[in-house]
C-alpha cells in the first residue's frame, strides 16, 4: 500500500483506473457472475468503495485487482442473500477461495492474462450487440459499457437528446436480463449477424477518441487506441469481411495524424497548419495495407472503406494544396449513396469548398440547416461560419461562429472557435 493520507491522490487514482480499466473490470465480473447488468452494478459498487477506502488508506499496489476482489465479494454477498448455499453459490465461493490470497489489497494479478482481457472485452461488445436489441440500443449500451462514454457524449455522436440515449440503455439492460442472455462470445456462425453493430460501436468509440465532444482534451488517445485494438482483433476473426478491413484502415490512417493535430500544450492544429512530417508513417502504411485488403476481399468499398479511401487521399498528399479534392468530393458522393447521413453531407460540403470554393459549398450547408440537421450541435454553424468568412461576409460569419462557440462542449475546440472570432 502507498502511504495513507493522500486523499486527493486516492481520488485521482480511482478516476484514472475507472477511465482506463472500467470496461475490462466489467468484462471480468460479467464472465465471473454470468450477468451483464449485474456486473456493471458490481463494478460501480467496487469503485464507490474505492472512493472511500483509497483516500483514507492509500492506493493499493494492484488497483484493478483490488476492485475485482471487491466486486467478486459483492457478488458472493448478493448470491448468499438471494439463495442460501445453492450450487451456484458453492461454485462461485470455491472460485473465490482459489483466486484470493490472504492479502486484501487484491494483488491477484487477475488482469495479467491479455487473452482473458481481450476475450472479456470482445464478449461485452458482442453481448451488447445481441440481436434481441434494436440497433440503436445495441450501439448505445456498448458505447456506455465498453467505450465508457457518457450519455451526453453518445447523444452528441448520434445527434439525439440525452434522455433518448438513457432510455435506450435502460431498456437494453432490461431486455438482456429478461432474455437471460448468457455472458459468452457467440459462436462464429453468429458473428456476422452482429458485425454491423459491432463495427458501428468501434467506429463511434474511435470518433470520440479522435475528436472529443466534451472535456479539456481534444484527443482522447486511450479511447482511440482501444478502438484500433478491437478493429485489429476483428480483422483477425473475420478476415474475409471487407468492411472490417475498411474500418481498420480508416482508424489507422486517421490516428496517423494525431502527432500533428495538437500543440505541446494540447491546443488543436487544423489540417492546413499541420506539420505533415510528424504524421506516423508506420500507421499510414498499416492503413494503406488494410485498405488494399478491403479492396481485394470485397466487391467494391463499403461505407468504412470509402471513408478510408478519403483518409488515404490526405495521407498521400504533401500539403492541403496538393490534395486531390476532386477525388475526395467524388468519394463523399459515393459515401452519401452507400451510407447517407447529415455528417457525410457536411463533410462533402467542406470538400466542395476546397475543390470549387466556398460559394459552391454554401448551398449544401444551407440545405442541411433547412432540414434541421445538427440541432444543438456546433458542427454546422462552425462550418457555415468558416464558409461565410472565406466569402468575406464577416458579420454573418461572426453570428454563426458565436452560435458554434455557445454549443461546443470541448474546451480546446472552443479555443479554436474563439480565435476565429477574434480574427474577424
Amino acid at each position: 500500500m502507498t502511504e495513507p493520507g493522500a486523499g486527493a491522490e486516492g481520488r485521482r487514482a480511482v478516476e484514472a483506473v475507472w477511465r482506463i480499466e472500467s470496461a475490462r473490470i466489467v468484462g471480468a465480473l460479467a464472465r465471473y457472475a454470468g450477468d451483464f447488468s449485474l456486473a456493471e452494478d458490481l463494478a460501480q459498487e467496487a469503485f464507490a468503495e474505492a472512493l472511500v477506502a483509497w483516500p483514507r488508506d492509500g492506493v493499493p499496489a494492484n488497483p484493478a485487482g483490488w476492485l475485482l476482489t471487491v466486486g467478486r465479494r459483492r457478488a458472493i454477498d448478493g448470491f448468499r442473500r438471494r439463495a442460501a448455499l445453492d450450487e451456484r453459490y458453492a461454485v462461485l465461493a470455491r472460485d473465490l477461495e482459489e483466486r484470493t490470497t490472504a492479502d486484501d489489497d487484491g494483488d491477484l494479478d487477475l488482469l495479467a492474462d491479455p487473452g482473458h482481457i481481450d476475450d472479456d472485452l470482445l464478449a461485452l461488445v458482442f453481448i451488447a450487440c445481441h440481436p434481441t436489441l434494436s440497433a440503436e440500443s445495441q450501439v448505445a449500451l456498448t458505447l456506455r459499457t465498453v467505450g465508457g462514454l457518457t450519455s451526453d457524449e453518445i447523444a452528441r455522436a448520434f445527434l439525439v437528446p440525452t434522455a433518448t440515449v438513457q432510455a435506450r440503455i435502460t431498456r437494453a439492460k432490461k431486455t438482456l436480463a429478461a432474455a437471460r442472455v448468457p455472458f459468452a462470445v457467440p459462436p462464429p456462425e453468429e458473428w456476422r449477424d452482429r458485425l454491423r453493430a459491432v463495427l458501428g460501436v468501434v467506429y463511434v468509440i474511435f470518433t470520440e477518441g479522435s475528436s472529443a465532444t466534451s472535456g479539456d482534451a481534444w484527443i482522447r488517445a486511450d479511447l482511440a487506441r482501444e478502438a484500433i485494438r478491437m478493429a485489429r482483433v476483428l480483422a483477425r476473426l473475420v478476415p474475409d469481411e471487407p468492411e472490417v478491413h475498411g474500418l481498420l484502415a480508416l482508424l489507422e490512417l486517421t490516428a496517423a495524424r494525431f502527432p500533428a493535430r495538437t500543440t505541446p500544450t494540447g491546443e488543436p492544429v487544423l489540417l492546413e497548419d499541420q506539420d505533415r512530417r510528424r504524421w506516423d508513417r508506420t500507421a499510414i502504411r498499416r492503413g494503406l495495407a488494410a485498405l488494399d485488403r478491403a479492396e481485394r476481399v470485397g466487391r467494391g468499398l463499403g461505407g468504412y472503406g470509402l471513408q478510408a479511401a478519403i483518409a488515404a487521399c490526405h495521407a498521400r498528399a504533401t500539403s492541403v494544396a496538393a490534395t486531390d479534392w476532386d477525388r475526395i468530393v467524388l468519394l463523399y458522393e459515393a459515401l452519401g449513396r452507400v451510407a447517407p447521413s447529415p455528417v457525410v453531407e457536411l463533410n462533402r460540403a467542406v470538400a466542395v469548398s476546397m475543390a470549387s470554393g466556398p460559394a459552391a459549398a454554401l448551398p449544401v450547408v444551407d440545405e442541411l440547416s433547412a432540414q434541421g440537421a445538427f440541432a444543438g450541435s456546433h458542427l454546422l454553424p462552425g462550418v457555415r461560419g468558416e464558409l461565410l468568412r472565406r466569402l468575406g461576409r464577416a458579420e454573418d460569419a461572426r453570428a454563426e461562429l458565436e452560435l458554434a462557440l455557445g454549443l461546443c462542449g470541448n474546451e480546446p475546440e472552443r479555443a479554436v472557435l474563439a480565435r476565429k472570432l477574434a480574427d474577424l
